[in-house]
C-alpha cells in the first residue's frame, strides 16, 4: 500500500491533563470534534490529528492508499512514550491497527463503534447484508461521483437523527462533501480485513487494556462488530451508552468519559 508523499496532518492539542492521549476522529469530522471529550477527561491532554481531506489537513491525492496514509501519519504524530489511544468509527479502525502493529506505543485503548465490518461479516452476515441495502443510496451517489449527495446520505446514515442536511451551515456541508471521497478506498480494509487483524496472533494476542464502546441506539451491525471484537480480544471489556447512537463521543461525551474511567484507572 502506497503512502501519500509529503503528507503531514494538522494536529489539534486539547486539554492540559498530565496524561497524554491520542484521539482519532471519524470520517467527515476533524480533531476539534474531541473538545467535549477533552473537557470530560481533565486528566488527559488529547493529541488529535486531522486525517487527509479533513479539518485543516491537506487533501488526499486519490492515488495513494488513504488508510495507509492516515495510519502512517498517525503513527508519526504519536509520542515515543505510551499514550491512551481513543478512536471513533474509522479512527477506531486506525486505533485497532496501532494496537496490533505498535502495542508498545499504547497505554490503553478505547474504540467507539469501530467500522471494522469484517467482524460482522464473519459473525452475523445477515446484518451486514441489511447494512448494504441501507447503504445503497450512498454507493449509488459515489458511483455517479455526486459527492454532495453522497455526503448527505452518509451523514443521514450515521448522524443519529441529527439536524437535517439542509439546516447545517454551508461550511459544515462543504467540509463533509470535501471528505466523502475517501470512503470507497477503505472498503477492502474494513470489509475484507486486508490488514489481517482477525488472523491468529493479531487482535487475539492484544493484551492492552481495551474498552469497546457503542451507542445503545446504534446500527445492529455495530452491535455485532463490537461484540465480536470483545469476544476476540483477551483484555477487552464493553460499554453501551444509553440513548446514544454512532456519534456517542460527540453527542454524549460525559457518558463516554465515565465509561472510560475504569480503563484509565487500570493503565
Amino acid at each position: 500500500m502506497t503512502v501519500q508523499q509529503g503528507f503531514t496532518p494538522h494536529i489539534t492539542t486539547i486539554g492540559e491533563g498530565p496524561r497524554r492521549g491520542l484521539a482519532l476522529h471519524c470520517t467527515m469530522a476533524f480533531g476539534g470534534a474531541w473538545t467535549g471529550m477533552a473537557q470530560a477527561l481533565p486528566e488527559l491532554t488529547l493529541v488529535a490529528p486531522d486525517m487527509p481531506s479533513h479539518g485543516r489537513s491537506a487533501d488526499w491525492d486519490e492515488i495513494s492508499s488513504f488508510g495507509e496514509t492516515a495510519f502512517q501519519a498517525t503513527l508519526a504524530a504519536m509520542d515515543e512514550t505510551p499514550m491512551d489511544v481513543i478512536g471513533h468509527s474509522f479512527g477506531a479502525m486506525i486505533a485497532l491497527r496501532l494496537a496490533v502493529e505498535a502495542p508498545e506505543r499504547l497505554r490503553s485503548l478505547a474504540v467507539i463503534e469501530p467500522v471494522f465490518f469484517a467482524v460482522a461479516k464473519a459473525d452475523a452476515p445477515e446484518l451486514l447484508s441489511d447494512h448494504a441495502i441501507k447503504a445503497k443510496p450512498f454507493s449509488d451517489a459515489m458511483d455517479a461521483r455526486d459527492l454532495e449527495t453522497a455526503a448527505r446520505t452518509f451523514n443521514r446514515m450515521w448522524s443519529d437523527g441529527g439536524p437535517p442536511w439542509d439546516t447545517l451551515p454551508e461550511r459544515t456541508r462543504a467540509a463533509m462533501t470535501r471528505a466523502i471521497h475517501v470512503v470507497p478506498d477503505t472498503h477492502e480494509m474494513l470489509f475484507d480485513d486486508t490488514l489481517g487483524l482477525l488472523e491468529p496472533g493479531a487482535l487475539d494476542a492484544c493484551t492492552i487494556p481495551t474498552l469497546v464502546v457503542r451507542g445503545g441506539a446504534s446500527h445492529p451491525v455495530m452491535t455485532a462488530t463490537n461484540d465480536g471484537l470483545v469476544a476476540r480480544m483477551p483484555n477487552a471489556t464493553s460499554a453501551v451508552i444509553s440513548g446514544a447512537g454512532h456519534m456517542a463521543p460527540i453527542t454524549h461525551p460525559l457518558d463516554v468519559a465515565k465509561a472510560m474511567g475504569p480503563l484509565l484507572a487500570l493503565s
